[in-house]
């Protein structure tokens, strides 16, 4: 297979598992290490074992054949769930595999493991003022808000919008006919992310212009852009670059509007929360360069990790048949329990557990990040299920392969197959080696903060679907395309559909 630019940036992030240029760290490896505090070299547990580049070349074949899973999982199964990969000596990259050895990486506190640099890239695409612009403590802010727009009693405010647009959206489909599922979950999770997250203004007047923008942000992120995202001579740095300035603009002209209404709680979206969120620290508001700047980043991972899980959910069920007559059984059920009219659509979703589990599985077999990365500031000890210890030193990169963590066979049985029953009473698999089992939306102090809000969306378009039409998968159940920053099917997912007799939910 031939190797594209794109192919082969995916391929060394997930080998090295990281998103920042070795040349810019190795640049500055000599200020982290008059950083970092120094490891204890009279510390009697040895380090991870090392796969060296020689070591690397022999899985040269399967990287050529761009299967990144079988070939982290080779080197799992020969180096076991802590080891070392390093390039040159100038990168370092630890690998946490499993539960046992992954609590300090999702509970250190951010003086212990952090990002660190290794995300400055998405700053021109988000803007300086959020993000890896800022200093920890404000990002930790930042990451309050997220919370609060999103935490639970906002969620029932978002969900009857929410299943508004969802109506909306498939009422334009026929009564039988065949789509593509990725281009329409695509527009659809686009079309939810204007209603509930960017509010009415831009719904109403500018969700085409937005929609165009965002486009060319994301069309930003590239392998170049990686390695160089502040050099203006790229055609994709210079558009994204236009791109966030006019969205900043506009949502800075949304921002300033709003707070001339002197209080009018009318807006409860996403964007008014963000509005009226409070620094802890010294109690100031957010600025409209803030509020633009958040509210871009939660659409880029909004819509992104959506729209793929949504699309994955679909595959997957349409590929198995007893869980997809499971799927429709329920929907059945609830909407018999409520006489055919659903009035409480929150409620109703929390209620879909097997659907809960069957998007629960999809994610396992299909994480929205494969790879989640960090630094460590101070070195640290794990302790393997085996009883091995090793010392990680301060200054190498942590990774935790989400998708080898999501296969290993102590906690998974036939981890290769989808089968949501995994989840169900008597098995549990998800909570046998504890709470860092199951860690498709990170864990501990790294939690996603949109989980449940990506939940509830992705239930709320597949109850639709279920409830509403009849489908059948045109396509095979289709591969990952590794060569993408965010993995997503590869090539069309093709449906056909016929609109059952409509039930009603209203």
């Amino acid at each position: 297979m031939e190797l594209t630019s794109s192919s082969a940036m995916w391929l060394a992030m997930a080998i090295l598992a990281i998103t920042a240029a070795v040349t810019k760290i190795a640049k500055g490896e000599r200020r982290r290490r008059s950083t970092f505090e120094s490891s204890d070299l009279t510390c009697k547990r040895p380090p991870p074992p090392v796969v060296n580049c020689i070591a690397l070349l022999g899985l040269l074949p399967t990287l050529f054949r761009g299967d990144v899973p079988a070939m982290m999982n080779e080197l799992y199964v020969k180096f076991g769930s802590v080891f070392t990969i390093s390039v040159a000596g100038l990168l370092k990259v630890t690998f946490l595999v499993g539960p046992e050895v992954s609590a300090h990486f999702f509970q250190g506190l951010e003086s212990e493991v952090s990002h660190g640099n290794l995300f400055e890239f998405t700053v021109p695409m988000f803007g300086q003022e959020v993000g890896h612009g800022v200093d920890d403590a404000t990002r930790i802010e930042h990451g309050r808000f997220f919370v609060e727009a999103l935490k639970p009693n906002k969620l029932r405010i978002h969900v009857d919008p929410m299943v508004k647009e969802i109506e909306d959206y498939f009422d334009k489909w026929g009564q039988h006919g065949t789509v593509d599922l990725k281009h329409e979950m695509e527009q659809l999770l686009l079309s939810i992310s204007g209603r509930c997250l960017l509010g009415k203004e831009v719904m109403e007047t500018k969700f085409a212009e937005v929609c165009s923008l965002f486009h060319d942000i994301e069309n930003g992120l590239n392998l170049m852009s990686v390695f160089f995202p502040y050099t203006p001579i790229i055609p994709s740095n210079r558009r994204r670059d236009e791109a966030r300035e006019k969205l900043h603009a506009i949502f800075s002209d949304i921002v300033r509007s709003r707070k001339q209404q002197q209080g009018d709680q009318v807006n409860k979206d996403v964007l008014q929360s963000l509005i009226d969120s409070r620094y802890r620290f010294d109690g100031r508001a957010t600025t409209e360069a803030e509020v633009a700047g958040l509210i871009i980043g939660l659409l880029f991972a909004a819509t992104h990790t959506s729209t793929h899980a949504s699309v994955w959910t679909g595959a997957r069920l349409l590929s198995h048949g007893k869980f997809l007559a499971a799927a429709v059984d329920e929907q059945d059920r609830i909407v018999g329990k409520h006489n055919g009219r659903i009035t409480d659509h929150y409620s109703s979703l929390t209620e879909m557990h097997t659907l809960h589990s069957c998007i629960k599985e999809t994610l396992r077999l299909h994480p929205p990040a494969p790879v989640l990365v960090r630094t460590a500031h101070k070195q640290f000890t794990v302790r393997t299920r085996e009883g091995h210890e090793h010392v990680v030193p301060a200054g190498h990169t942590l990774a935790s392969p989400i998708w080898i963590n999501n296969h290993v066979p102590h906690i998974y049985k036939d981890a290769h197959l989808y089968d949501p029953d995994r989840f169900g009473p008597g098995r549990e698999e998800d909570k046998v080696g504890g709470k860092f089992s199951y860690t498709s939306f990170g864990g501990g102090r790294n939690s996603c903060v949109g989980e449940g809000y990506a939940y509830m969306q992705i239930k709320a378009i597949w109850s639709h679907l279920l409830r509403n039409f009849e489908l059948r998968s045109l396509s095979p159940l289709p591969k990952t395309d590794w060569s993408k920053l965010v993995p997503e099917p590869h090539g069309k997912v093709m449906v056909s559909y016929k609109r059952k007799q409509l039930l009603p939910t209203t």
